[in-house]
Formats: C-alpha cells, structure tokens, sequence
C-alpha cells in the first residue's frame, strides 16, 4: 500500500513568555524566526511562532504558542523532546555553547548509535541535538553558531507513551511507517528511507501519568507529517476511517498549509499537512520572514484589540537583521479559503 506521509511537517508546542521564547529559539538553538501571527482558533488573542531553518522548509519548522498564564501538565501521551539534526563532531560545541548560555542539559548521551544532548527551554520544554552526518540541509547561522554547527532541521519527536503496541499498530497501519530498531526503552519507527525529519522515536514509560492534552506552558502540542496536497489529505483521512480511527478532523485552513488532526492511541495528536502554495512566503518575502505581524482575514479587523492583549515583543538583530516591535504593516491577505467543511471565523 502506498501511503501520503512523506515525512515531517512541523511541530507545535507551547512555550511560557513571548519574548523568552523568540530569544531561545533565535540564540540559543539557532532557528529563524520566520513567521509571527496568532492562533487561529478560540476568543483570545495568543501568539503562534514560527521557526526554521534558512530555507523554512518542512521538516525544519517548529512553531509555538506562548500560554504564560496557563501551564501545563508534563507526562505520557505527549512530545516529551523535540529533537533537531547536527552535524558530525559538533556535540561539544553544543554542549559549550549551552553553558555559555547557562541553558540546563544532560550532557552527551548516545541513542541507536547516535550521540545527541538534551537540554531544557526556559518553560521547561526539552529539545535535543543529534549529530547525523548524513544531513545536507541548510541551517540557519548566528554570531555564535556557524554553518559547520547549526541545526539543519528536524531529525524528529521524541514522543512518552505508556504503552507501545497500539501507537505502533497505529505509525505501522495507518501512517506507512517500519519499525527499524529498540534501544532500551526507545522504539524507532521511520518513513520511507528514514534518517531526519522521517524519523519518529517512542519513550515506552508504562509508569508515567497521563499528561495534558490541551493547550500549556511547558508542554508539547502536537506533532505534523507531511503530506503532497489536499487530494492526499483526503486519502489518510480516508486511511483513517478506514481503520477505526474515526477521530480526526475535516481539513482546515492553515494558511500555510492545510491540515487534518487525529488523536492517537496513545494520546499525541497528530496532524498531517500539506503546504499551501507559496508556503510562509504567501504573505510576505523570504527576506522579511518573521518581521510582520500576521492575522488571519478574519481577525484583521480586530488588529488593535488583539495586539492589546499581546506581550510587546522584539527580534533580536540577528534573526534579521531587523528589529520588529508592534508598530508593523497590516496583513497582506484579505480573503481565506475553507476546504472539508471548516468554516470562517467571522
């Protein structure tokens, strides 16, 4: 059988404050903030962040939401790490750059063959860089971290689950994925090839408590596959249904990227995506990424309301090199197209 999953989207997770989270994904990891908008469901107003590598292509992007005044609750069910590729030989680097910063880590370790360092974001989500020799993508540079160092993208979640064998019916059956390797408690599923942004690893922690579903400073969101168009949407949809799994979504409009969610076995929501045309340079050039403020057509009309609500914020000049606050240009997009059934928030 053939199936749409290609192979990573993106990541979604949800961070503390706004602007401590622009500083670590800019600094500290080394990301480009390439997009800043909202999110688009619900009554009020939170920031939904972009960040990738220097061509923002899938597989690179990590995008948050900043829920300061609610937390989370960490456990099973969730992405306990998100875990980007390095090159060969740059673990010390990392590891010196991550004091430099005073940034909480465990120092090396090693996991199917492959060193890798976790380490903590201020909210207290954890991310991972793992040394892959064989990935060629281009990652974006700072003043401290050069091309021979910086992440290229995904190699992709880490994700806690009580227990394994009905998430891994779930990647087998319903996703196309193989299982390709335990190592201790971690079980490798991959798609197609494998290697990064098609690589899935599954924590078995039978004794882990449930962890929050829903939105929570500190805490993953949900993980994103790829997928090459709407058309393909419909057929894991239709996978899906095919197999029970009759949670999942009708397709929604990202803007961005189209999109259908379904909740897991184990809990983690997962979503599959297909990139819209002209992707996150829709709305604005490659070389202003990041720099304007973003809402949806629906919510433009309520610019000054729902920028009240925000936390001021800056870019750091190195992610530019532009300095960006609130005083920014209104949204280029003016009209919203819903596929499957979503409808218009208006």
């Amino acid at each position: 059988m053939n199936y749409p999953v290609t192979g990573m989207h993106h990541i979604t997770v949800c961070a503390s404050g706004a602007q401590e989270d622009i500083d670590f994904f800019t600094q500290v990891v080394g990301q480009r903030l390439i997009k800043q908008t909202i999110l688009f469901d619900g009554r009020y107003a939170h920031y939904h962040l972009y960040y990738a590598n220097a061509n923002a292509e899938p597989g690179s992007v990590m995008t948050t939401f900043p829920y300061k005044r609610v937390p989370g609750r960490k456990g099973s069910g969730q992405i306990q790490a998100t875990a980007y590729t390095v090159p060969k030989g740059s673990i010390p680097f990392w590891v010196e750059h991550l004091d430099r910063h005073k940034v909480s880590h465990g120092g090396k370790k090693e996991r199917f063959g492959q060193a890798f360092v976790r380490f903590q974001h201020p909210s207290g989500l954890e991310l991972e860089v793992v040394e892959d020799a064989n990935d060629k993508r281009k990652g974006w540079t700072t003043d401290e971290i050069s091309r021979d160092v910086t992440v290229r993208g995904f190699y992709g979640p880490v994700l806690s689950v009580r227990e394994v064998s009905e998430q891994e019916r779930f990647y087998t059956e319903a996703l196309g994925m193989k299982k390709t390797g335990v190592d201790g408690n971690a079980h490798r599923f991959e798609i197609g090839p494998g290697g990064a942004a098609k690589t899935v690893i599954l924590l078995h922690e039978p004794d882990k408590a449930q962890g929050s579903w829903g939105f929570g400073a500190g805490t993953g969101h949900h993980m994103a596959l790829e997928v090459g168009s709407d058309e393909e949407l419909a057929e894991q949809k239709g996978i899906y249904e095919e197999l029970g799994y009759t949670d999942c979504s009708e397709i929604k409009d990202r803007n961005y990227f189209h999109s259908i969610y379904c909740r897991s076995p184990a809990g983690i929501l997962t979503e599959c995506a297909a990139t819209a045309e002209g992707a996150f340079t829709r709305d604005e050039p490659y070389t202003e990424l990041g720099t304007h403020m973003l809402l949806p057509p629906w919510f433009e009309s309520r610019r000054d309301e729902i920028m009240a609500m925000l936390e001021p914020i800056t870019v750091p000049e190195s992610n530019g090199p532009v300095k960006v606050e609130h005083a920014v240009p209104l949204s280029r997009r003016v009209d919203a197209t819903f596929v499957g059934g979503d409808a218009s928030k208006n």
